[in-house]
């Protein structure tokens, strides 16, 4: 079955983790999208035409026809609902949902790591100060986590690969491509997950100097 027309909103300097999220979504999944950015320093996210098209317009938002869905882990579960010929989350119901978990502490929680190592670490090399006592808790809380969901150092979260393993390598290499001390597990895991081709793909794309 051919591909639907698909087009991504994402920012325009290819730095948000859940636009990367679905974009490697979407590639996974073999399907063929137009990527549409939006420049969020200038507020483009707020013009009336795409505020007609995102509830609340943010990126990433997916629009296919007359049909626009935003946030990223709505998108990535609506697509894998949608065309399920190749999955990006566990098809075992009880993983799908310790999945859906992960994913949705991922972006709720460890707001330090968040503001003191941004994605300009991970996607333009650049170099943050030392953590806060609030960045040190938060990141022994991610390590901590890592290792218990990684133990016994498996490659991939749920036994193989899942949309997950990428948003949890992007919070790794917040403080992996700092410099910042994390378990050479975790290390090894992360740089795994950022060797595969479309995530490679969204790593590779041309960033405009900021």
């Amino acid at each position: 079955m051919p591909s639907p027309s698909l087009r991504l909103y994402v920012d325009a300097q290819y730095t948000s983790p859940y636009a990367m999220s679905v974009f490697v979504t979407l590639l996974e999944k073999g399907m063929t999208f137009e990527t549409v950015t939006l420049d969020l320093d200038t507020a483009q996210n707020q013009a009336a035409e795409f505020v007609q098209l995102s509830l609340t317009q943010r990126v990433p938002t997916l629009v296919e026809g007359d049909f626009a869905l935003s946030e990223s882990s709505a998108i990535s579960e609506y697509l894998d609902e949608a065309f399920p010929q190749t999955t990006v989350y566990p098809t075992d119901l009880k993983q799908r949902a310790r999945a859906r978990q992960v994913q949705a502490w991922l972006r709720s929680d460890l707001q330090a790591i968040r503001q003191e190592r941004s994605t300009l670490v991970v996607f333009y090399g650049q170099k943050m100060p030392p953590l806060s006592p609030a960045g040190e808790a938060a990141a022994h809380k991610l390590i901590q986590a890592a290792q218990a969901l990684l133990a016994g150092n498996p490659l991939y979260l749920f036994g193989a690969w899942s949309i997950v393993d990428v948003d949890l390598a992007v919070m790794l290499n917040r403080l992996i491509l700092n410099g910042d001390n994390v378990p050479a597990e975790l290390v090894a895991y992360a740089q795994h997950q950022w060797q595969r081709p479309s995530v490679q793909a969204w790593v590779n794309l041309h960033r405009p100097a900021l």
